[in-house]
């Protein structure tokens, strides 16, 4: 059995567990994951015996390449919408449908009611992360596919680098980084690329801006490649124009430390809070600890944040063959900050990092 085919028969086994005649899927990466296509316009019905996905006319011959096995196309030349209930009303055994609670607008969520009035059959209910939870664990395929999006990510780095200099701009570099992700054969850019110099890299999530980058400062750079519909997520964090001072070494090593802690150890079957300490407790006993306001990963693969989620309020035990980063940060207000990014696979028999930029605190220009 396929890989595809495997997706589809564990979500088949979930409604069937959940009391579903059907599902409708509607989140674009989700239909991605289980069907191969990845337009930007359908939905998907699965039941025991069906899976239909409806797009529209534009995508007719792209269905013809991207379908996987055992899925059927159904091109609707008006709304999917009409498509929808024309394809409901032709499979007479479907009355207790759910809906992906997650993904669908409150003016889409009335169309179920609607449709759901006195003498419908059908009886719609809200579902959560029936997908998602099936996607938290890669195969093979999709393990292969993060790796190549790392190896863009890192050869596009390593171009950049050399060109950044005191004076020029954050987004002149985020500029010169995203070329070079192009060149590399990146599809596009996962989420806004950040580069943030001097006290702008205190903030986690800073976007590019016209600030000029200057001599001494930190220079924070989180960013990702993306292969075959998957995602990379890397941060490294440098000095530009000079040697860095003794705070910027030993702020840098703690992070480094931290993250170099929690890639070796983290496992499977840990939960998302143990992970999550496996780095914050280090920087705690150095006494930096609320200076690490965020959590230290989450998932990646189609999108890049997935479950599952390595935070402290985290309860849930991380899937064998999951892709997650592994991202410790210290930030000090009016300073500076120092993130290091890697992404990690859960392996069955242990952690595999599968990035390997150099995490030292390097000088640029």
């Amino acid at each position: 059995m396929s890989a595809a085919s495997t997706r589809i028969e564990r979500l088949r086994a979930s409604l069937a567990s959940s009391g579903l005649d059907a599902l409708l899927v509607s989140s674009l990466p989700n239909i991605r994951w289980l069907t191969g296509f990845s337009g930007s316009n359908a939905m998907v019905v699965l039941t025991q015996d069906d899976c239909a996905l409806l797009t529209d006319f534009r995508y007719a011959t792209q269905v013809k390449h991207e379908l996987t096995s055992g899925v059927r196309p159904v091109i609707e030349g008006a709304s999917i919408w009409t498509g929808l209930w024309a394809l409901l009303k032709s499979m007479p055994a479907v009355s207790v449908l759910a809906f992906e609670s997650a993904h669908i607008s409150h003016q889409d969520a009335a169309r179920f009611l609607d449709a759901a009035g006195e003498g419908s059959r059908w009886r719609w209910r809200p579902a959560l992360n029936l997908v998602e939870i099936l996607r938290e664990a890669k195969d093979a395929d999709e393990v292969a596919r993060i790796r190549t999006a790392v190896r863009i990510a890192e050869e596009a780095l390593a171009r950049t680098l050399p060109e950044v200099r005191a004076g020029m701009t954050e987004l002149a570099v985020a500029g010169i980084l995203e070329r070079e992700l192009r060149t590399a054969g990146s599809e596009g850019f996962p989420f806004e690329t950040i580069v943030a110099a001097g006290a702008r890299s205190a903030l986690p999530h800073a976007r590019a801006s016209t600030n000029a980058i200057a001599a001494g400062d930190l220079l924070l750079i989180d960013f990702g490649a993306l292969h075959a519909g998957y995602c990379s997520d890397l941060t490294r964090t440098f000095v530009v124009g000079r040697a860095p001072d003794a705070r910027q070494v030993e702020i840098h090593a703690v992070v480094r430390e931290a993250n170099g802690s929690a890639s070796a150890l983290v496992r499977a079957g840990m939960r998302g809070r143990d992970a999550d300490a496996l780095a914050r407790d280090y920087i705690q006993r150095r006494g930096m600890g609320e200076a690490f306001g965020h959590s230290l990963g989450h998932g990646i693969g189609l999108e890049i944040h997935e479950a599952p989620r390595l935070a402290k309020t985290a309860e849930s035990p991380l899937p064998a063959g999951a892709v997650v980063t592994i991202e410790p940060g210290i930030y000090l207000e009016g300073w500076g900050g120092v993130r290091i990014e890697d992404d990690v696979w859960l392996a069955s028999d242990g952690a595999e990092v599968l990035s390997c930029f150099d995490r030292d605190l390097l000088q640029l220009g």
